[in-house]
């Protein structure tokens, strides 16, 4: 059976991705690969709808996220850090790691925030402001938007975690006043993972040359000035093959048209909240604050969340996830983010409907796809 991967990450590769997967290796010094990496930070600064410089770092987002607050903060500095799940504490560990001054604003699973409770907890002395757009354990978004039009003017840096939500959503960093936007190849880019991006204001890039705090493999202000080299370089041997493939994810998501990827995936997002809906089954995320990119979905009393993801793969190839940490059991996430059409949605929500039915649930089958449908059908 062909598996269909439905998950938050890695999300399924594109053939053009896997094509260009399989070629054979470049040295990262020759004029063929600078001009692939040339057409890469053209193409990333289009996804990123940036003309800040944009990064790339042979890491995982996590690392990224590191790199982000390592180059702009020095031990002692006092941080808000917003977090609304899983990976907003991963962020709060990193930035406690590195001996800053954090105060964590927590906001309920399943919920986000806006510029009102950021600007509340904000102090004269504070350096920087952290958020998860995306929170990727809950499928609940925060308002950056608002968040950093509130904090022009405030001397704090603005850094958000966009790993999930970068080439599925809209992201504005200069319109929205962000300084550092952290994403990686495995989710809406349509890659393998091994590589994180970062788009770098001025003030982050001034902030980062006058800080002393210890750095190597994570020197923004290195990687700027390689990045500026004729031909554009790399400070140290990137993963080759992954950024010729995000050149070829980046090219299809240009062929297609930034603002036409952010419908497609607000559009995703709206079929299969309607279609659960329809299943009886309630979706985890507050009404006001829904990704696009994924929906959690919580799950009926008396049913074995594992038992679900168990037969979707096995009855039907479709692979899709479960909670973390206290949502463990709780909640299925069924992942709509890059390489994935509206028709794999609807057949998820089929596979869900079966799924259910044969654990014993009282669902009515075709219901889901036909609400679905319809949002499909409306295409807006």
């Amino acid at each position: 059976m062909k598996k269909k991967l439905m998950t938050p990450g890695p999300t399924p590769l594109p053939p053009q991705v896997v094509e260009v997967l399989g070629q054979q290796v470049l040295h990262h010094r020759t004029r063929e690969y600078a001009d692939v990496f040339a057409s890469l930070n053209s193409g990333l600064k289009y996804v990123f709808a940036t003309h800040y410089p944009v990064v790339t770092l042979t890491a995982s987002g996590t690392g990224g996220m590191e790199a982000a607050v390592v180059n702009c903060f020095r031990p002692g500095d006092r941080v808000l850090l917003v977090s609304a799940g899983v990976f907003g504490d991963r962020f709060y560990d990193i930035c406690r790691s590195m001996g800053f001054d954090v105060t964590k604003l927590e906001v309920p699973w399943g919920k986000g925030i806006g510029a009102g409770e950021v600007m509340e907890r904000l102090t004269p002395d504070t350096r920087g402001v952290i958020v998860t757009h995306n929170e990727t354990s809950t499928a609940a978004r925060s308002d950056i938007e608002s968040i950093g039009k509130a904090l022009k003017g405030t001397g704090a840096l603005f850094i958000v975690d966009a790993v999930s939500s970068l080439g599925g959503m809209e992201v504005r960093p200069e319109e929205w006043g962000i300084d550092i936007v952290v994403t990686s190849s495995q989710k809406a880019l349509m890659c393998p993972p091994g590589l994180t991006f970062l788009s770098i204001s001025q003030r982050a890039m001034e902030a980062a040359q006058g800080n002393t705090s210890r750095r190597h493999y994570w020197d923004l202000c290195k990687a700027v000035d390689f990045l500026n080299k004729q031909p554009p370089q790399h400070p140290f041997t990137p993963a080759v093959n992954i950024v010729m493939a995000s050149l070829a994810a980046v090219t299809l998501i240009q062929e297609e048209g930034l603002e036409n990827v952010w419908l497609r995936h607000k559009r995703m997002g709206k079929m299969a909240r309607e279609g659960l809906r329809a299943m009886g089954l309630e979706p985890f995320a507050d009404e006001r604050y829904v990704s696009d990119t994924l929906t959690a979905v919580k799950v009926p009393e008396g049913i074995d969340a594992q038992e679900i993801i168990r037969r979707m793969e096995e009855d039907f190839g479709i692979i899709i996830a479960g909670g973390n940490r206290s949502l463990k059991g709780k909640i299925i996430r069924i992942a709509h983010m890059g390489y994935i059409s509206e028709g794999d949605v609807l057949d998820t929500l089929k596979a869900l409907e079966g799924t259910l039915a044969g654990l014993g649930l009282p669902v009515d089958e075709g219901k889901a796809y036909t609400a679905a449908r319809t949002i499909m059908d409306i295409r807006g």
